[in-house]
């Protein structure tokens, strides 16, 4: 089982357990909302609210170029694409990420002061941020603080962030559109009837009249609402 794998089945059997983000956090209702245009907001069901919510935060800047890059470079090894699917940066993670940055501030601190221990942690190792390094040698490093449990004391720091990283990650891949196709996730599917299978009506020596099967089983019409005239006789 690969990485992809791996993480895949944590979340399925966990349903969904480990994601981070479970809602927006609260803001000033009376704050001025910057102007963002309206496509840039995300493409699903959004109330009024809830848009000029995104417009407000999306109209924000926190993250440098440098820290957006370094999380770029993360997110991927955490879940790199395979033959099917992209990776995380792929499916957008990285502005998942920027976005909850300043939609949730508690993870501001945290998560900039993470890429600065990496950073640190790295050039101590090889003289270079981590984002230049090698990817043998980024994923060496990354190796040091994945598994909770078996991370050296003095790297405990760097454990913290790689776990807030691993779930904003798969919180991020596993909401976006090629997350979910990923997951083989169906959702509510409206159901198609083409009548009672002809093996059970040959087995019970029935068949459909023609005109009834032409009401009934026609499913150009599935989305017409049945009519019925006053000797209970089915119109459409």
């Amino acid at each position: 089982m690969d990485r992809r794998d791996s993480l895949k089945s944590l979340l399925v059997g966990s349903v969904a357990g480990g994601l981070l983000v479970t809602g927006c956090a609260p803001g000033s209702e009376n704050a001025e909302v910057p102007e963002v245009a309206s496509n840039d907001l995300p493409g699903y069901g959004r109330t009024e609210k809830e848009k000029e919510h995104d417009r407000k935060v999306l109209a924000q800047e926190f993250l440098n170029e440098h820290e957006l890059e370094t999380i770029a470079v993360l997110v991927d090894i955490i879940l790199p694409s395979n033959a099917d699917f992209g990776s995380a940066s792929d499916a957008g993670v990285v502005d998942f990420i920027d976005f909850i940055v300043k939609d949730m501030p508690n993870n501001q601190l945290p998560i900039r002061g993470g890429i600065a221990w990496l950073d640190s942690h790295s050039n101590k190792l090889h003289n270079k941020v981590f984002k230049d390094l090698t990817l043998e040698e980024q994923k060496a490093i990354c190796d040091t603080i994945a598994y909770p449990g078996k991370t050296a004391p003095e790297l405990m720091a760097g454990e913290r962030f790689f776990t807030r990283m691993r779930n904003l990650t798969m919180t991020g891949y596993f909401t976006s559109e090629m997350g979910i196709k990923d997951l083989g996730y169906q959702g509510n599917r409206p159901g198609v009837w083409d009548g009672v299978p002809a093996d059970v009506l040959a087995e019970h020596d029935v068949d459909y009249e023609p005109e009834w099967l032409a009401k009934c089983v026609d499913q150009s019409k599935r989305m017409n609402i049945a009519e019925w005239d006053e000797e209970g006789n089915l119109l459409n």
